[in-house]
C-alpha cells in the first residue's frame, strides 16, 4: 500500500470474516488492506461487495467496453485502487491488457476504436459533478450498443463512482495487484494544468 488509510484496518475475524478472507484469496490471491478498513462497518462492506458481484453478473455491455468504462471513471475520479484492481481483473478475465493499460490516457492512445472512445468519453462525462453527458453522446451510443447496454453502461459508471469516491474518502490506495502478476505499469494519465 502506498500510504496509510484514513481509518486503520482492523482484524477481519469470526466466521463471516473467514469467509470474506477465503473469497478474497480465491478471487485475487490476497486479502486487501481495504477489507480491514471496511470491516469497521460490516453492513456497508457486505452490501457494497454484494452490489459489485451483481454488477459483474450483467452482460449486455461487451466486457471490454465495461472494463474501459469502469477504469475511465476511476481515472477521472482519481482512484488508484480501482484502476489497479480493474487492470488486474481484466488480466484475469483475458481481456486485451495492452489496451486496458492505456485507459488512463485513452485520449492520447491510438489503440482504441471510435466506439471504445465514445464509451470512455461517456464514463468521464457521467463522472463529472454535475454529470456532463450530452444528448449527442447518448444518442450515438444508443444507436451503436442499444438501450440495454447503455443502461448497463450508466449503471456500471455509477457503481464505479460510488466505489472510487468511497475509497478516496477513506484513503484507500492501490495495493499492487497488477504488479503482483507481472503486468506492465498502467499508462500515466496526462497532467492537466488549471492555467487560465
Amino acid at each position: 500500500m502506498t500510504s496509510e488509510t484514513r481509518i486503520p484496518p482492523t482484524p477481519v475475524t469470526g466466521a463471516y470474516g473467514a469467509l470474506v478472507k477465503f473469497a478474497a484469496r480465491r478471487m485475487i490471491g490476497q486479502v486487501p488492506d481495504s477489507v480491514g478498513v471496511l470491516w469497521h462497518n460490516k453492513a456497508v462492506m457486505k452490501d457494497a461487495m454484494g452490489i459489485g458481484r451483481k454488477v459483474e453478473g450483467w452482460h449486455d455491455l461487451d466486457p471490454n467496453l465495461a472494463s474501459y468504462a469502469g477504469m475511465a471513471a476511476a481515472a477521472t475520479i482519481g482512484c488508484s485502487f480501482c484502476l489497479d484492481f480493474n487492470y488486474f481483473m481484466a488480466h484475469n478475465q483475458g481481456l486485451d491488457e495492452s489496451k486496458v493499460r492505456e485507459v488512463p490516457r485513452w485520449r492520447e492512445a491510438a489503440a482504441f476504436t471510435p466506439l471504445e472512445r465514445r464509451v470512455m468519453e461517456y464514463a468521464e462525462a457521467a463522472s463529472q459533478t454535475p454529470p456532463a453527458v450530452t444528448d449527442e453522446l447518448s444518442d450515438a451510443l444508443l444507436s451503436e450498443i442499444g438501450p440495454a447496454a447503455l443502461v448497463e453502461l450508466a449503471a456500471r459508471v455509477a457503481f464505479m463512482n460510488m466505489s472510487a469516491r468511497m475509497n478516496i474518502a477513506l484513503g484507500i490506495h492501490s495495493e499492487g495487484f497488477a504488479d503482483a502478476c507481472g503486468l506492465a505499469p498502467l499508462a500515466a494519465r496526462p497532467v492537466v494544468s488549471d492555467a487560465g
